[in-house]
């Protein structure tokens, strides 16, 4: 069987080969390729395994907020702090909010991947799901070695294709590497992570990054708040959220930093986080809001800053991806249109969930977990 694999393997690479002509990649790089890439079925296996890993963001945060990893960035940042201060100056982005990223992704590089992208890139376009992005990919990371930025037997990263301390994956090298320490390369491979940290800098920046603005900041909400207004999709200017007595923990007026969201990121129950325009561009690196909250929460930390005063609430159930298709087509059955049922929570999704909650007199957070999916089924039989 898995002889049969390698062969219609090399026969889609010659196909390959001959459909990337017209895409500016020249002979020799064909060539390279040809004789580089293999089939690697431990790729298709860990695509085809992945498991959907379900955390509260509690747990979440306490993994990828730990003091450890607070301590590795502190450290990380005295050891690199010229460099850092380097980047800062360059692309007016703070050095903490860097670090938060190197951290998150790869344990401030200690953990970069060693899956050969080329292979790994070419057996999930050979054969795994998403063929079409991978195969784009591929031709990035082909044009990456045409460039002479990495040769094939040094280009390693994840079994998905995401490389160096950052975790590019190769359009977004293309788009936004650069070479810092004008050695004419762009290697975010290195030990050496000074490319690699700058090129994060890079991206964040070309991303809107506000200098001088935090992520965001824990909030109190005054007594009898309306709860309808908080999440991503409800923006205003920070004055307005001041003048409704949203406060900081020492009963300080949030910062002017233009206009924020109020997130419940665990609902009513936990803390409330002030959400500026900088999350968003956290939100362009990785499209997952405990992703964006735990870098933000990262680089406050390696900052100097404090944890959240008010505590993440333990023992949350969070749903699952079927789950959350369940709880969509519930809402929509009693007339709140989720616009869909994907399984995906979305501003819809939350829109819908607060004008449900409101409906029955429950706080209207937005936020689906177990407890409001088995209100719902309480409240609503499925139709089929």
């Amino acid at each position: 069987m898995a002889d049969t694999a390698e062969i219609l393997f090399s026969t889609w690479q010659e196909d390959f080969c001959l459909r990337v002509q017209d895409q500016g990649i020249r002979a020799r790089t064909r060539r390279v390729f040809s004789e580089a890439a293999s089939y690697l079925p431990d790729v298709l296996d860990r695509q085809m395994n992945q498991k959907e890993v379900l955390f509260s963001v509690h747990d979440y945060l306490e993994l990828t907020v730990s003091d450890e990893r607070v301590r590795k960035g502190r450290k990380a940042l005295r050891k690199h702090r010229k460099l850092m201060g380097q980047i800062e100056e360059h692309f007016n982005v703070s050095a903490d909010a860097v670090l938060a990223i190197w951290g998150l992704e790869t344990g401030f590089g200690a953990n970069r991947g060693n899956f050969p992208v080329l292979s790994a890139l070419a057996t999930l376009a050979f054969a795994g799901e998403r063929k079409a992005f991978f195969e784009s990919e591929l031709i990035a990371a082909l044009k990456i070695v045409q460039a002479r930025d990495i040769t094939p037997e040094k280009m390693l990263g994840s079994w998905a294709g995401a490389m160096g301390h950052g975790q590019f994956i190769p359009s977004s090298y293309l788009k936004y590497a650069v070479d810092f320490d004008g050695d004419g390369k762009r290697d975010i491979w290195s030990d050496d992570p000074t490319d690699a940290l700058a090129s994060i800098a890079n991206y964040l920046c070309e991303h809107g990054w506000r200098s001088g603005q935090p992520c965001g900041e824990e909030m109190e909400l005054p007594k009898g708040f309306d709860l309808s207004l908080t999440g991503r999709d409800q923006m205003r200017p920070v004055a307005e959220w001041g003048a409704m007595g949203v406060r900081s923990p020492r009963g300080m007026h949030p910062a002017d930093y233009g206009e924020a969201s109020i997130l419940l990121a665990a609902g009513a129950a936990g803390p409330a986080y002030l959400a500026y325009r900088n999350f968003d561009v956290f939100l362009a690196y990785n499209n997952s809001v405990s992703y964006a909250l735990s870098v933000g929460c990262l680089a406050h930390r390696i900052d100097g800053n404090m944890k959240f005063t008010k505590p993440w609430p333990a023992n949350q159930r969070v749903l699952s991806r079927d789950e959350t298709r369940e709880l969509q087509e519930r809402l929509t059955q009693l007339g709140h249109d989720t616009q869909g049922a994907d399984g995906i929570a979305g501003p819809n999704t939350y829109q819908a969930l607060r004008t449900w909650q409101q409906s029955v007199g429950l706080p209207a957070d937005g936020f689906p977990c177990g407890e409001m999916l088995d209100q719902l089924r309480e409240d609503t039989p499925i139709r089929h």
